[in-house]
């Protein structure tokens, strides 16, 4: 069927299976080869995405939202002036407060999924659960949608820093987070062991080792496929799993076989920075977010967990949430736009969902997607802005009611993607990479 009754080289192996691919087939095959682009020519060419996702759903009424002198605010708890005229936020954010003139703070969204997972799900892609199709997460849709400008880079196009809350979905584990668990530490076998191959460099073992690889990889495709042949279905299971494999290794062969790995380490040069940061995971994750940003990458997630707020809600906010996230993340967009990145980097701060106004028993605050807060700035964004409100106790939504889909739309068009792109899903049905609509007056 597809001519596999004889042994195949790799390059004809992929060219005859990729020409059996229907619509299907998305995205087409890619290798990663020969790789030695220098960062600053990317950064002219595309745009990269840092998002900042607060797992477990902060209480946004409390940070970007307050309500002085309602019953739902606490009491004597008062937002205080920005650099943003007009514009007030929690007073335990001053070096963000600092930054508000490069952000904007959209108050008015409102989702539907109260659950962890749910919502987890929804804020990464822009849509429900679906238990047909998976959809691809923000940061995987940027990453494919800017393939074209980070082909000759030899780091993963899309890290995630602290665990990983979004995948590829139906894109293909090719556009998956590479994900780093530790920021400023190498993730683990970057560096090829020196115990084998004497007289050989390092990047001529693992040169060794990945032709080695290419050589078991087209044995086995010409002894299995011959079996399926008779099988569509198969052929094309075959086809994904085959592609998956190989792309995903010669990602890593990259990446080991490149000098610029170092990016993954904190040294000496960045310790000033470090205690500006935080000297924490998340102040880390966001520093390293900016060395990835600055050497090409497309997107990178920072993850800052703890927020699941049920109890004890305001003096866990001052003493270690707010502390932490004010550190991170006003220093992070400071310094991209001292380095002149900010303009080619577009940030989103969010999390699955907001919390309630009522303040319970516990002194804490429940799920609430009704109406609640995420924050966006960077790339074609106009920054110092407040879009949308919420009533007088923060309970409905009161102008400009938006959807995620809507931020998603915002987001694309600010990193210069048409949010109307469409895309063939898993099924072969043709879909926009968002259904929502840019919010007017943001980029």
């Amino acid at each position: 069927m597809f001519g596999f009754n004889h042994v195949l080289s790799r390059r004809h192996f992929m060219k005859h299976m990729a020409a059996g691919f229907s619509a299907l087939a998305l995205p087409s095959f890619q290798f990663i080869s020969g790789l030695r682009a220098a960062a600053p020519e990317l950064k002219k060419k595309g745009k990269s995405i840092i998002i900042l996702w607060m797992s477990g759903g902060p209480p946004t009424i409390d940070l970007w939202d307050l309500k002085p002198g309602a019953p739902t605010n606490f009491e004597d708890y008062e937002p205080v002036p920005t650099a943003a005229e007009g514009i007030k936020i929690s007073p335990f954010l001053p070096k963000v407060a600092s930054q508000m003139k490069e952000l904007v703070i959209i108050r008015s969204l409102s989702t539907n999924e109260g659950s962890h997972d749910r919502g987890t799900q929804l804020m990464h892609t822009s849509r429900a659960p679906n238990p047909v199709v998976t959809y691809p997460s923000i940061g995987s849709m940027a990453t494919y949608q800017m393939r074209d400008y980070n082909k000759d880079l030899d780091l993963p196009s899309f890290i995630s820093i602290g665990g990983s809350r979004g995948g590829a979905g139906f894109l293909g584990a090719f556009y998956a987070p590479f994900n780093l668990q530790n920021p400023g530490t190498p993730p683990a076998n970057i560096r090829p062991p020196r115990s084998l191959g004497t007289g050989l460099t390092e990047k001529e073992r693992i040169r060794r080792r990945q032709r080695l690889f290419y050589a078991v990889e087209d044995s086995f495709a010409s002894r299995v496929a011959p079996h399926a042949a008779n099988d569509e279905q198969k052929m094309k299971d075959l086809g994904y799993a085959t592609k998956d494999h190989a792309e995903i290794y010669g990602k890593a062969f990259n990446l080991v076989a490149s000098d610029r790995g170092k990016v993954f380490e904190i040294g000496a040069e960045d310790q000033k920075y470090v205690e500006e940061y935080g000297n924490n995971g998340f102040g880390r994750g966001c520093l390293m977010a900016r060395k990835l940003v600055e050497a090409g990458v497309t997107a990178v997630e920072v993850n800052l967990g703890g927020w699941d707020l049920h109890g004890n809600t305001l003096p866990t906010l001052q003493n270690q949430r707010l502390p932490v996230l004010d550190n991170g993340m006003g220093t992070l967009v400071k310094d991209l736009k001292e380095r002149g990145l900010w303009q080619d980097t577009v940030l989103v701060w969010m999390g699955e969902f907001g919390r309630t106004p009522r303040i319970n028993q516990n002194a804490g605050r429940d799920h609430w997607p009704r109406c609640w807060s995420v924050v966006i700035g960077g790339g074609a964004i106009q920054g110092g802005q407040v879009y949308g409100s919420t009533n007088a106790d923060g309970t409905n939504v009161k102008d400009d009611k938006c959807s995620v889909a809507d931020v998603f739309a915002t987001l694309y068009k600010g990193m210069g993607i048409d949010p109307a792109t469409q895309i063939r899903d898993n099924l072969g049905r043709p879909m926009p990479i968002t259904e929502g609509k840019p919010l007017k007056g943001l980029v």
